[in-house]
């Protein structure tokens, strides 16, 4: 359940880098739009580092 959860996450963290990339390709973006896609993807970042945190055990070395 957690992997696949974590596939999604990617995915959408994907998407958000390509809108992101393409709204600063049109050379004027808009800065309170991408302000707001920039914060989706962190916090999406901190999900997924979340969930693998999750399933990777802790080796104590």
């Amino acid at each position: 359940m957690l992997r696949i959860k974590l596939e999604v996450l990617r995915r959408e963290h994907r998407d958000l880098d390509d809108a992101i990339r393409a709204l600063d390709d049109t050379g004027r973006p808009d800065q309170l739009t991408m302000r707001r896609l920039k914060k989706q993807k962190l916090a999406l970042k901190d999900q997924i580092v979340k969930i693998e945190d999750m399933l990777i055990p802790d080796i104590i070395a």
